[in-house]
């Protein structure tokens, strides 16, 4: 008879004194190692399991779905002793101790007392909304699962290059489009250029209008010679998001749409709109318009409305941050355009750090920027206009950055060549405050003017960090230095302040892998990605590149609901607004993340 059984804590605390001692004296204790299965769908259930200690994870019959993680003072499978079989896989995630209460004794308390039933019964119905959301994931919106396809673009008017101006345009008109593709010949110094583009060019009403007018081509001018190449595309059968992304990162209007290296249709702005509800394009033309700051305002002030809009429909949060990051670079590249001479947008280059430049950034954080200069160019009035555009931002939402790492400060404006000396200087002094420096130059990532002159100082980076063990061995220890917020026993740690979710989950994984990703001297900015390029390379194992993955969906989706619901920008999570899955599943990803730092201490040798 297990003395230890906590019988204050629902549903156990209603029941009588006599159906308290039965309980306690019908209990066993099972023990389960790592991996054990302890439920196999169809099997009959024949007790009720009380977590002691341990990690159980239930998931769907190919285990391609997970429903839930329990720990201590857990119970499953309720349901299986009603339904007579088990529905879902129990398996122990570590070794762990369980109680059992046989069915019968269950079944008996709970047809004798019905304040214990009632506890079963509305969680049984909570449960089953739950399960129903997992197995049914098209409920993330028909925004996200909408594919390309033959219903939604249109059959694409290809053109011979050597067709005159003239007799397109009657064609464009009698064929109501505003746009063809033009099948470029094989020999075209274009396609000999650039041999990995697709071999097509686009013409529009508006090229045409402009190469007649402004340039004051012949009317019998031969298509190809006009028409824009290379064309944006996208493949049949990719998510229709993507392709909303694609134009608003790029201010197209329409993309072409491929099956292999065949174009077989025209994707058009209007068409995306049309498909599914959104007001993101209507807020990018609101930026491009903007020809004031106030005006910029005004569009930038709408971003927090379209996050909620998102995420209420049931968007992902990676799709989320993939669009508001698209939407930021231009807010900041238009801020950029209002404030610097536009004589000087081609000497110099705005860059992006920290969340911004991984494109992680889903509500407005602090300013994280820097400037990269032509080396040769005097710019006399440079840190007057620095310090208007960090003004100009700070009004856009931006709030000024409590490190000091902005453009209006003269640390983070430096020429090409004095960016790479600084660089070549933090890596070789390798010093705790150098540290941080490399990490949010590492992340850097060009929204305006030059985009080229990021490029070879990254490529520096990269080539200094490559394989360099004992730089990286000090570049990764701000990854281990905060503690996860777990208890002796494995449980989330509770706080009056909430935990802590950047410093405890977020950043040991983002700077971990970024260690990783300078090691191998990978490109990839975003997390995610580089995530996938390091399984890719076989660098992390499969279950553990989507373990960390997953945990840091997580992570990120938790905040942004919490920020959203209690109109803040903090990084605490209050548990209390949490349900009892949401727990379970924090409570794993920060194992997770727990396991990642001990894989990434014993990579980079550290025993500290």
């Amino acid at each position: 008879m297990p003395d230890k059984f906590n019988m204050q804590s629902p549903p156990f605390d209603r029941l009588t004194e006599k159906q308290q001692h039965q309980l306690r004296s019908s209990l066993d204790v099972a023990y389960y190692r790592d991996k054990d299965i302890i439920l196999q769908p169809g099997q009959p259930c024949q007790h009720l399991n009380i977590l002691i200690k341990g990690a159980v994870e239930e998931r769907s019959i190919d285990t391609s779905e997970i429903y839930a993680h329990y720990a201590n003072d857990d119970m499953f499978d309720v349901r299986a002793l009603f339904e007579g079989e088990v529905r879902h896989q129990y398996i122990a995630l570590e070794d762990t101790l369980s109680y059992l209460l046989p069915k019968a004794v269950f079944i008996e308390l709970y047809e004798a007392n019905g304040q214990f039933a009632a506890y079963f019964d509305n969680n049984l119905k909570n449960r089953q909304v739950l399960i129903e959301a997992a197995q049914q994931q098209q409920n993330l919106a028909e925004f996200i699962l909408t594919k390309v396809d033959q219903s939604i673009y249109h059959p694409p008017m290809i053109l011979k290059p050597e067709q005159p101006l003239n007799e397109v345009t009657l064609q464009l008109k009698e064929s109501g489009v505003d746009s063809a593709l033009v099948r470029l010949s094989d020999n075209d110094d274009r396609l000999s250029s650039s041999p990995n583009e697709l071999p097509y060019a686009i013409v529009t009403r508006t090229n045409m209008l402009h190469a007649v007018m402004l340039e004051n081509q012949a009317l019998d001018t031969e298509i190809g010679k006009i028409a824009t190449f290379p064309v944006l595309h996208i493949d049949d059968g990719d998510f229709l998001f993507n392709a909303m992304i694609t134009m608003t990162r790029n201010k197209m209007k329409r993309v072409m749409v491929c099956d292999g290296k065949d174009a077989v249709g025209m994707l058009d702005m209007t068409q995306i709109l049309s498909a599914f509800s959104t007001h993101s394009h209507v807020l990018t033309l609101s930026i491009a318009r903007a020809s004031s700051v106030e005006e910029l305002a005004l569009a930038s002030n709408k971003q927090r409305q379209l996050v909620e809009s998102l995420l209420g429909n049931g968007i992902r949060t990676r799709f989320i941050m993939e669009l508001i990051a698209a939407v930021n670079e231009q807010i900041i590249e238009k801020a950029f355009e209002l404030v610097v001479p536009p004589a000087l947008h081609d000497h110099c280059c705005l860059i992006v750090l920290g969340s911004e430049g991984r494109g992680e950034q889903i509500l407005k954080t602090d300013q994280d920027n820097a400037l990269i200069i032509k080396d040769g160019l005097e710019w006399e009035n440079c840190q007057s206009v620095m310090d208007e555009l960090t003004h100009t931002l700070q009004q856009l939402g931006y709030p000024l950055c409590p490190g000091d790492v902005m453009v209006n400060n003269p640390k983070w404006v430096k020429t090409q060549q004095q960016w790479k000396d600084t660089v070549s200087r933090w890596i070789q002094g390798a010093k705790p405050e150098h540290v941080m420096d490399l990490a949010i130059i590492a992340d850097a990532h060009a929204v305006a003017g030059n985009r080229d002159l990021l490029t070879s100082v990254s490529e520096h980076l990269h080539g200094l960090m490559k394989n360099k063990m004992l730089v990286l061995q000090e570049f990764t220890r701000p990854a281990l230095q905060f503690s996860i917020p777990l208890t002796l026993f494995g449980n989330v740690k509770r706080n009056k302040e909430g935990l802590d979710i950047k410093r405890g989950g977020i950043f040991p994984i983002v700077h971990g892998i970024r260690t990783l990703s300078l090691e191998y001297a990978l490109s990839e900015k975003n997390t995610f990605d580089r995530i996938d390029e390091l399984q890719a390379k076989r660098i992390l194992e499969p279950e553990t590149a989507d373990n960390l993955s997953e945990a840091l969906k997580l992570f990120f989706k938790l905040r942004l609901s919490q920020q959203l619901s209690q109109r803040h920008n903090s990084n605490n999570i209050e548990l209390k607004q949490l349900d009892r899955t949401e727990r379970d599943l924090l409570r794993h990803s920060l194992h997770v993340v727990k396991k990642f730092k001990q894989l990434l201490g014993y990579h980079y040798q550290i025993r500290d």
